[in-house]
């Protein structure tokens, strides 16, 4: 290994990528590290690992790993990685690095272990051309690093055994459940893509990510989900959703449904939920616990949710990806055409003039000639000119990803505002609230 690909740290300790060779070491390490109280072994993360090191992933492989090792004893005692894909903002694809499976045994922890990986795992991202990096974690951590919470992430309704759809007696079920197959992978890529639309970001994948969902992951992995297909008595394919494997707090749920156009999902729904209901109770039994609920993890806005209120009536809100975008002004020339949409479609269409955004730090400046977006450019706020609005820290990536709008901004910081007509016009429909859901590459 060159000395370009190592980092030396002091005392002893060296940042590196990691080879195949590191493997059962990345398995061992993660497995411990991140367990909980009480656990032996993280098995379902150690799992996730060996998958990620030793089998054939479709965007990954183990040199995507970064370790830290204590050249004093051979030991790994930090590490990560980073998961390359593909997500879109209203339909514009982009790349994006996605950081996993951070950790530090506790005797190395606060030394800036995590700290060093990420700026490897940045520099890796920039190479590779991905506009964003996001990642999902503790509270508040991955801000030291350039990140904010700004994209929701799970969330969903729950009802339990009293909310139920009983079949009538006598009553066949309409709609039957099965394994998914390889044959099935376009039909279901298809309605996948379409239900996509509703989102303002959502992953994109293709043919072997299906595939790898479909068979390629070990059964203990963290991230391994079930693929059902929802077909008519008659074999007709009307939609399909994944499941998890085992039971999550007493409930069994989808992370994942979709029908296809045309199909009504209060006719179809039903079905799911009972199928939903008698695998938990499967799971509950093999498992010795109890079944206590069924879940649809679809975020804050789903079709299901308005055909089955009632069956429906605990909601859970959503959790938020933390994201880092290394160059703003770069993504807003990308994701030009969705402004330009929206711009056109709303009461400024055809808008000319420019737009100062405060960072207090930094800032942004973009320009419109006859509805056009014709240019994004770094901008610095001065005391004679602050700008048309301004957000503190990285408050406008809120906005931007759809997951605050500029009056709940507003509320929450008393240093964010907009200062005319013009500018909260234009900031509320460049960047109104919109739902995301993103079943990510893992």
């Amino acid at each position: 290994m060159s000395k370009e690909e190592q980092v030396i740290l002091g005392d002893g300790l060296i940042l590196r990528r990691a080879t195949a060779a590191d493997a059962e070491r990345l398995v061992a390490f993660n497995g411990d590290v991140h367990r909980d109280p009480g656990e032996e072994l993280a098995e379902t993360v150690a799992a996730l690992t060996r998958d990620l090191a030793e089998r054939s992933h479709p965007t990954f492989n183990v040199a995507d790993f970064t370790l830290v090792e204590d050249t004093n004893t051979g030991a790994i005692v930090s590490s990560a990685n980073l998961i390359s894909q593909t997500w879109s903002y209203g339909g514009i694809e982009f790349g994006v690095g996605r950081p996993e499976l951070v950790g530090t045994h506790p005797d190395y922890r606060r030394r800036g272990l995590v700290r060093a990986q990420f700026e490897m795992i940045h520099e890796w991202s920039a190479q590779r051309g991905e506009k964003l990096q996001v990642i999902t974690g503790i509270p508040w951590f991955y801000r030291q690093f350039g990140y904010e919470m700004a994209l929701e992430i799970g969330g969903g309704r729950i009802g339990y055994k009293l909310q139920l759809p009983k079949l009538k007696e006598g009553e066949e079920e309409p709609y039957r459940v099965r394994l998914a197959t390889e044959a099935d992978l376009d039909f279901m890529a298809h309605v996948y893509e379409q239900g996509n639309e509703r989102y303002l970001v959502a992953c994109v994948r293709d043919e072997a990510l299906w595939r790898y969902e479909l068979n390629g992951r070990s059964e203990k992995n963290e991230d391994r989900q079930e693929l059902r297909l929802v077909e008519t008595v008659e074999g007709e394919r009307v939609g399909f959703f994944t499941h998890w494997t085992g039971l999550r707090r007493q409930r069994m749920g989808t992370s994942l449904y979709e029908l296809k156009p045309g199909v009504s999902w209060l006719a179809v729904t039903p079905t799911v939920i009972r199928y939903l209901w008698a695998t938990g109770e499967e799971c509950a039994k093999r498992e010795k616990q109890e079944m206590g609920a069924f879940a649809f993890w679809l975020g804050t806005e789903h079709p299901v949710y308005q055909v089955m209120h009632s069956r429906l009536p605990h909601t859970q809100k959503p959790y938020a990806w933390y994201v880092r975008v290394p160059d703003l002004p770069d993504f807003l020339h990308h994701v030009a055409p969705v402004l330009e949409r929206r711009l056109a479609e709303s009461v400024l269409v055809g808008h000319s003039g420019d737009l100062k955004i405060s960072f207090y730090r930094d800032g942004l400046r973009l320009v419109f000639a006859q509805g056009r977006l014709t240019d994004v450019e770094a901008w610095e706020p001065t005391q004679a000119d602050d700008g048309a609005a301004a957000f503190p820290d990285r408050t406008f990536l809120q906005l931007l990803f759809g997951y605050r709008t500029l009056e709940e901004l507003d509320y929450a910081f008393t240093d964010c505002w907009a200062g005319s007509d013009e500018a909260r016009a234009l900031l509320k429909i460049l960047f109104p609230r919109q739902s995301s859901h993103v079943w990510s590459v893992v």
